[in-house]
């Protein structure tokens, strides 16, 4: 499998890290080494002192597709899940500032929390769900897909014209504002409306 994420897909979080805001989705990829299965401990590594939460909802391909048509994209999926982006922020604002790709501050071991999955049908909207992530008892970040620059179907259309989806890929699609930093001894809950998707303790 492979986990595809999107970047700036928020206004509001591509302005509070300062971004420019994208004409065409901005996409990035992690390998299969980077999940962290649901309740799993995320140990903070020792190569960065700035690690973010970003929370996300997920998509999980069904389906080998290629060139897929918009209006034929809800049949590559039935299941929408919730996770967590980890990001190294220090280490990828100097590789931001000197133009080098974002993988060792993205893609590193861990950095792909992967929660539980809803069936789409448990779903009344896909393009208005609210979702969001609790650090120990504040909510610190608060989402729904109505804001999202690029919609779920828009977002697998245009990712398949750069690479095949397989069977049990997973997309990351994009944060909303309120990202922060991670420390020693946290616990972060993530809730797709009311029912909460993954936990994760920060060791």
């Amino acid at each position: 499998m492979k986990i595809i994420c999107v970047g700036r897909n928020y206004t509001e979080h591509i302005e509070e890290l300062q971004n420019e805001k994208p004409t065409d989705p901005v996409l990035f990829m992690k390998p299969d080494s980077a999940i962290l299965p649901n309740k799993n401990p995320f140990y903070i590594p020792e190569f960065s002192d700035n690690i973010h939460y970003e929370v996300e909802i997920l998509v999980k391909i069904n389906r080998l597709g290629k060139h897929i048509a918009p209006k034929f994209a809800y049949k590559y999926y039935d299941e929408i899940g919730l996770g967590i982006d980890f990001t190294a922020r220090d280490l990828q604002d100097k590789l931001k500032d000197k133009g080098l790709p974002w993988e060792k501050a993205k893609a590193f071991d861990g950095s792909a929390v992967i929660g539980d999955f809803l069936h789409k049908n448990q779903i009344n909207d896909l393009n208005h769900l609210h979702f969001s992530l609790k650090k120990n008892d504040e909510v610190v970040q608060v989402g729904n897909t109505a804001q999202m620059l690029w919609k779920i179907d828009e977002l697998i259309a245009y990712i398949s014209q750069f690479f095949t989806l397989k069977i049990g890929d997973v997309i990351f699609t994009g944060t909303p504002s309120g990202v922060g930093k991670v420390k020693i001894n946290d616990k972060l809950f993530g809730y797709i409306e009311d029912k909460k998707m993954l936990e994760v303790d920060i060791k």
